[in-house]
């Protein structure tokens, strides 16, 4: 029987209401013996696997991933966790010691790492052995599972045998998962796990961004692999022996009835016959998992409809010519101020404000609508929280403000003690049970590595270590979307390609679900509908100059996420990565808009991946554009939407720089990304203060770094660097009034104390500075309005919103998860106030606003207006503040804040601690080189 998690290891969830009135305890217990008495799958005795010789780390390259390996239970095992709170083997032990470095990295050094942390070296020694696996019955391949995490690690003897292996080990891992999101991917979640509102919302987001028929996904292979000669045919024999092995452990499962029980929950199983199929992979499920991860991570751009619509409303108000500059001010392009990962000074021109725009295509103000995408709703798809749940999809897919998470921190040899460079990074990826990721090792020819891959991609590791190097990645947000207006013809549903009437191709998922044990939504259907274009999908429908328009979003990898494969597959290749130079060669290969980071023993480097357009001279990329052939990215082929692309060196790159910092910030000099946000304060800041202090002290260690890590995860970038300009300007003069002046030492004295989200002490659930937190919480929203609202006016006001969210903080339900996901301070209004502020207090404003909007521009309104709000603020209560949700109790901070694994199948895991970080991360140093 699988062991039990203590219950004070975490703060343990009760049995979801997703379960109703699950059986009695007794009647568990019945059903347990009965599961508990099939096959259970058989491990082989002990190996002796010694560590890889092939390891250059010295034992220094370490990383994690909660909430555990395992992301597969079987039934029995999900009726004891939802009963009693017990967890299987490896589901989560990787959650304690991530939730612990909040409380411990003030006395972390570096023999206290993997306190943290896994020891990421290569191999198993042989006293540490936990099972060892001949997938399939197979002799080119084994799979050794570790004591400690249970990391599947796969040597194969041949190339074939080593992707069988990594297919089964990634369907013991994560095989509801993957079907899960094979399903996301076709927009066809609802039939297959139940018709609850969250996935409803999840199908309709992705599929809206790639409405793909099975002949696109095919074609998607069919062209990556023609494309990329033998190391393309490499690909496809290693993604097709993959499927052998998921298929084969599919096969072994269901045989042996230990497949996930989620299968019996949803009712595609039984549990007493077996009867019911799970279904076999194929190759283009693979595509429909990449389409997933590539719209939520690596596709940057979009949202010109939006900054079409807030630019009419700054020229409403202002004139065309001030209205102009006052849209530019806040949207800073190009700010000044910014943080930069490459900050030597390189520029690197992009998506650059034309001198004279060519070929915009600005809406008729008032005549943009949306283009719906569900149709003929029954049952339960049809009540105010599906439509919510629409609205909420719909809205994520068309900004520009991508949820791209994660971070890095990265430092040369030149500065640390060791004399070898040293870097903390990791995908911040959201908090599931289970994870997104799965770790995983595999040595086979010509594979040699250890790291993290998504569920379903894993035939080759894409974020993690090679030999002698490792690697990762945060989310760039480059724009490589742009928006056309396609003039109609004929009807709503004809346009006009280079003036030929043209019919749009429509595209259709038909979905329906009743309930389940595991989804009690209530039977529902519905249809979504999309109209496609040789411009991409119909997003809008508007009128320009009085002509009807239909809007469309076209992106450089949209057909094309297939075509990433031979990056990561590169990556993995230790005859093929040697050095900073061919790390930068190998991600060039990948299309997906990343920010790419690099170290081995001597070298670090840096890489902005994905297909940048070229676009026509004169387009200014913010806004929609005339779809015709002089507006068209250079060389643009509509059949297989390829275009020319700017070449590598006029992507952000560098090697050897003295550190690099991400945190999804402005990448170098002149480089226009999509998202609204990066001006004067961004969160990047709160790595670039810290890293650059290390560095000018010099004598950096792998725990220093961490530390600087961790302590930006515990940061309100509010009050670290906006804060204590507000209190400046309230304490300009003597505050005489008793609230306003309580809320300011509350606030004075966290800022003191570090304005750190942190608990008094390990485990207390309860914040330092509470009362400052709540302040602040309350306060922020409020004072952005009364800031910004009286200048701006109440239209753009809102239009401005629209482009940018006000706020971000921990408890607010924000990003692809809604709240609880840990990242925060990713967008808000930190830099217009930090500017307008300083700009009211007299103070020089590289880049400033077109004008003063606190109180009018005059430092004795401004303060009135701070310590109205404040005094509100102040009076709100913590129930009102935190007003609670199906996790936590109204007025419960620390829970509001607090970090939940977001439940894709049976496990439940309990609440940790906020903290701001990657959720897979390494920490290495490398001590030699081949």
């Amino acid at each position: 029987m699988p062991r039990r998690t203590p219950r004070t290891a975490l703060d343990r969830q009760r049995t979801p209401r997703r379960f109703p009135k699950f059986l009695g305890a007794a009647s568990i217990c019945a059903l347990i013996a009965a599961l508990l008495s099939p096959l259970t799958q058989a491990a082989a005795a002990d190996s002796t696997t010694a560590l890889a010789a092939n390891d250059y780390c010295g034992g220094q390259c370490s990383d994690i991933l909660p909430p555990g390996q395992n992301g597969n239970a079987t039934l029995a095992q999900i009726l004891l966790n939802q009963a009693f709170g017990i967890q299987p083997d490896h589901a989560e032990d990787q959650l304690g010691p991530y939730n612990n470095l909040a409380s411990g990295a003030a006395t972390l050094t570096d023999a206290k790492i993997n306190d943290f942390f896994n020891d990421a070296s290569f191999g198993v020694a042989s006293d540490q052995v936990a099972s060892t696996t001949a997938p399939g019955g197979r002799t080119d391949v084994t799979i050794v599972r570790d004591k400690k995490t249970g990391v599947p690690h796969i040597t194969g003897t041949t190339r074939y045998g080593t992707e069988y292996g990594a297919g089964y080990a990634a369907a013991q891992d994560r095989l509801w998962l993957m079907d899960v999101f094979r399903h996301v991917g076709r927009g066809q979640l609802t039939s297959f796990a139940g018709g609850a509102s969250s996935n409803q919302g999840l199908e309709q987001e992705f599929w809206r961004n790639a409405p793909y028929t099975e002949a696109d996904l095919q074609t998607q292979i069919d062209n990556a692999i023609a494309n990329n000669g033998a190391r393309g045919q490499q690909a496809l024999a290693d993604a097709n022996a993959y499927i052998d092995g998921i298929n084969s452990y599919i096969d072994a499962s269901d045989s042996g009835r230990y497949f996930p029980g989620e299968y019996v929950l949803t009712g595609h199983k039984d549990s007493i016959t077996n009867a019911g199929t799970i279904d076999h992979f194929k190759i283009t499920d693979l595509v429909a998992l990449a389409s997933v991860i590539g719209s939520l991570f690596g596709s940057g751009g979009g949202g010109e409809v939006n900054n079409a619509i807030s630019l009419l409303a700054a020229q409403s108000k202002y004139g065309v010519t001030e209205g102009t500059k006052v849209w530019e001010s806040f949207r800073e392009r190009n700010d000044p101020e910014a943080v930069l990962t490459v900050h030597n000074g390189e520029s690197f021109p992009y998506a650059s404000k034309p001198d004279t725009a060519q070929g915009e295509a600005l809406p008729d103000a008032g005549s943009v609508s949306q283009e719906p995408l569900v149709y003929d709703r029954t049952g339960s798809a049809a009540t105010a929280t599906a439509t919510s749940a629409s609205a909420t999809a719909a809205a994520t897919t068309l900004t520009s403000a991508k949820r791209g998470m994660s971070n890095a921190l990265v430092v040369s040899g030149k500065y640390t003690a060791s004399g070898h460079p040293i870097a903390v990074f990791g995908p911040q990826t959201g908090y599931f049970a289970p994870q997104l990721l799965m770790l995983q090792e595999i040595q086979g020819p010509g594979l040699s590595a250890r790291g993290a891959s998504f569920a379903g991609l894993s035939m080759y590791v894409e974020l993690g270590r090679g030999q002698d190097y490792s690697w990762s990645a945060t989310t760039s947000g480059q724009d490589i979307i742009d928006t056309y207006a396609v003039e109609l013809c004929q009807d709503d549903y004809h346009y006009l390609y280079h003036g030929t009437c043209t019919a749009m191709d429509k595209v259709e998922r038909t979905n329906s679900w009743k309930p389940t044990t595991a989804d009690g939504t209530a039977a529902g259907s519905y249809r979504m509908q999309v109209y496609r274009t040789k411009y991409g999908p119909v997003e809008y429908r508007a009128t320009v100059g009085g002509k009807k328009v239909a809007y469309t979003t076209l992106r450089s990898s949209y057909m094309h996420e297939a075509d990433s494969i031979i990056g990561f597959q590169m990556l993995n290749d230790p005859d093929y990565v040697k050095s900073p130079q061919t790390f930068q060669s190998a991600v060039q290969h990948i299309n997906y808009t990343f920010n790419w980071f690099y170290a081995d023993s001597s070298h670090t480097a840096y890489y902005n991946s994905g297909d940048n357009p070229v676009r026509a001279a004169g387009i200014d990329a913010e806004f929609p554009v005339w779809a015709q052939a002089a507006y068209e990215w250079q060389n643009w082929d509509p059949t297989t939407n390829t275009a020319s692309y700017t070449p590598p060196s006029a992507h952000p790159n560098s090697i050897d720089q003295n550190y690099y910092i991400s945190w999804n910030n402005k990448q170098a000099k002149d480089y226009t990304t999509a998202p609204w946000g990066d001006g004067s304060v961004h969160r990047g800041n709160l790595l670039e203060d810290r890293v650059k202090k290390l560095v000018a002290t010099g004598g950096v260690t792998r725990s220093s770094l961490t530390k600087a890590m961790a302590d930006a995860a515990l940061a309100d970038l509010r009050a670290e660097d906006v804060l204590p300009k507000l209190l400046k300007v309230i304490n300009s003069s003597t505050v005489t009034d008793t609230t306003a002046a309580a809320a300011v030492t509350k606030l004075s004295d966290w800022v003191t104390a570090g304005a750190k989200r942190k608990e008094t002490s390990a485990g207390s659930k309860a914040y330092a500075n509470a009362d400052a937190i709540r302040i602040l919480d309350a306060w922020w929203p409020l004072l952005v309005k009364a800031e910004f609202q009286p200048g701006l006016g109440t239209d753009l006001y809102t239009a401005f919103s629209n482009n940018l969210p006000i706020d971000e903080s921990p408890s607010a339900a924000h990003g692809p998860t809604g709240a609880h996901a840990g990242s925060s301070f990713q967008y808000g209004w930190w830099s217009y106030v930090d500017k307008d502020i300083r700009a009211v207090l007299g103070e020089s404003v590289q880049g400033g606003l077109s004008q003063k909007y606190c109180g009018g521009g005059t430092l004795s309104a401004c303060r009135d207006a701070l310590i109205s709000t404040l005094k509100t603020a102040a009076g709100l209560t913590a129930a009102q503040v935190y007003p609670g949700d199906d996790q936590c109790s109204a007025g419960d901070q620390w829970c509001a804040d607090s970090i939940v694994q977001r439940t894709l199948g049976g496990i439940k895991h309990g609440k940790i601690t906020w903290q701001n970080r990657p959720t897979y991360q390494q920490v290495v140093e490398y001590t030699s080189h081949r």
